[in-house]
């Protein structure tokens, strides 16, 4: 996958908020052919393999299968909860974009501003490569415009997204000017932190995907410290 295919399907995610696309990757309902059985004791042989593997083709997104003298287990390259965590992070750290595109105007405090445009700087570039990976898998990938409620996980019977605003509760803060900003944008974004630590930190149990878990390791390391430092500011406000 080029960066411009990748690029181009993520420009308009972060222009605003996001939603998720389904549960669960597009699969064929038609089973896959089988592969020849290994040869019959007592067989012509052209040659001594009897030592060959002979390769199971396994379902779309699954690793295949091998049987005869060799077996190996390797795990799935990903699960659900590596779907679930990057379909959910995708709207909720364009959630994060959307807040901090408030502050340039509206904020007070130059601390505040400078915490948006770190926290902006910070999640463009994680939406794109979550996208890529999602892409990499031909898992759906969020696309802008739908309400990212209507495809939380959660809704699904597993575990759903953290710490997001309601619609009623952005217009309350792009709404709000000078000091009360300051303080309605920092509580807000501390709560949006700490849902997204959460989400981190069941993907780091739960999840198999190595880049997967790298991620949500980044997330919690980077997120955990701007809440730190958004309690201080909360405090002199």
């Amino acid at each position: 996958m080029t960066r411009a295919k990748i690029l181009s399907s993520c420009a308009a995610l972060l222009l605003g908020v996001t939603g998720l696309a389904g549960c669960s990757a597009d699969t064929d309902d038609d089973a896959p052919p089988q592969a020849a059985s290994p040869r019959e004791p007592g067989a012509e042989e052209s040659g001594d393999d009897s030592d060959v593997p002979v390769i199971q083709p396994g379902l779309p997104g699954e690793p295949a299968a091998t049987g005869g003298a060799v077996t190996t287990e390797d795990p799935a390259p990903w699960n659900h909860s590596d779907i679930a965590f990057v379909q959910m992070m995708i709207p909720h750290h364009a959630q994060a974009l959307e807040m901090s595109r408030l502050a340039p105007k509206r904020a007070e405090n130059q601390q505040v501003r400078r915490l948006a445009e770190r926290i902006e700087a910070a999640q463009a570039p994680e939406i794109l490569l979550m996208a890529s990976w999602l892409e990499e898998q031909n898992l759906d990938v969020p696309s802008a415009g739908d309400d990212p409620l209507d495809y939380d996980h959660g809704a699904h019977g597993h575990d759903g997204m953290e710490g997001m605003l309601t619609p009623q509760e952005l217009k309350e803060l792009a709404a709000a000017r000078g000091r009360a900003f300051d303080r309605l944008y920092l509580s807000s974004m501390v709560r949006h932190h700490e849902g997204a630590l959460t989400m981190a930190d069941r993907v780091a149990v739960d999840g198999s995907a190595l880049l997967v878990r790298e991620l949500a390791a980044d997330v919690a390391s980077s997120q955990a410290a701007e809440i730190g430092r958004m309690k201080e500011l909360l405090e002199s406000l």
